[in-house]
């Protein structure tokens, strides 16, 4: 059995921060899945989610959002740097995406790093020993970045949706839609939920 897990997100936006914990629960359940996790770049430094959105997504996940996040909640954000930077690591050391992912997105929203130059992602970087090229630091997206892009594309015709968090998981030529909405408060919870979908199948 072939599984694998398609995670539509951007790390600037709450909802992606409440749907990744279901993410971890389906990683550390299937341990041979292979995960994509596909950052849609969604925010440019026009807009944010916004408070109402934090509030929401906070009350429903449990999860905690740091006085620094709240403090500047509305200001616009910028996910392009973040993009190019998990664009590289899904091309170049797959293994640590997720990990990487857990601690920008706790960067972000727990600590307050806007993530929005270079420096913003100097632990990051130490941390986890990554070796990115300055291009992933400019403001336009790179390479890595689009193809991700072309990939969210696809998989948003066959689903037929643009909104994003999205959750796929594919089981060898099955594909399961996991409404992600129903589990921020219990993530574990999607565990059962994808085997009882899996049973179905076989």
């Amino acid at each position: 059995m072939t599984t694998e897990l398609y995670f539509i997100y951007d790390s600037h936006c709450p909802w992606s921060y409440a749907a990744t914990p279901l993410v971890n629960a389906l990683q550390a359940a299937y341990p041979e899945m292979i995960v994509h996790l596909l950052h849609s770049a969604h925010y440019i430094g026009q807009d944010s989610a916004g408070e109402e959105q934090m509030e929401a997504a906070a009350r429903i996940s449990g999860l905690k959002f740091g006085r620094d996040h709240i403090r500047y909640v509305n200001s616009p954000k910028n996910s392009v740097k973040t993009a190019n930077l998990m664009g590289w690591v899904q091309s170049k050391q797959a293994s640590k995406q997720l990990d990487v992912l857990n601690a920008i997105q706790r960067a972000h929203f727990i600590e307050g790093n806007p993530l929005d130059n270079k420096h913003d992602f100097n632990a990051i970087v130490e941390k986890f020993k990554l070796s990115p090229s300055n291009k992933v630091f400019k403001d336009e997206l790179s390479i890595d970045a689009e193809h991700v892009l072309e990939s969210i594309e696809e998989i948003q015709q066959v689903i037929g949706t643009a909104g994003f968090p999205v959750m796929v998981m594919t089981v060898d030529d099955n594909a399961i839609f996991i409404d992600h909405s129903q589990y921020l408060s219990s993530p574990h919870a999607v565990v059962a939920a994808v085997e009882k979908e899996i049973a179905a199948i076989k």
